[in-house]
């Protein structure tokens, strides 16, 4: 499984929750499973967050692939202007 780390502000909507591991193969599947296991994450967290995965960061690639032995961190997003 994943091993998946929460950072800022989410540990307040995940019960203090900052690591846990899934079984995951997608970055979509990973929000699915997140926001069934937390139902307190604000309804538009996916769009607020970059994930890296083993020192890559996504934004917006729902199918990025999630392999069994990936540590995942979800990190807020950093806008640019």
């Amino acid at each position: 499984m994943a091993r998946i780390v929460l950072t800022g502000n989410l540990q307040l909507h995940t019960e203090g929750v900052s690591e846990l591991e899934l079984d995951v193969n997608t970055i979509r599947q990973l929000m699915r499973q997140l926001t069934t296991r937390y139902p307190g994450l604000p309804a538009d967290f996916e769009d607020e967050v970059a994930v890296s995965i083993d020192g890559t960061i996504y934004q917006d690639d729902w199918f990025a692939e999630i392999e069994p032995d990936s540590e995942v961190h979800l990190l807020p997003k950093i806008g640019g202007g």
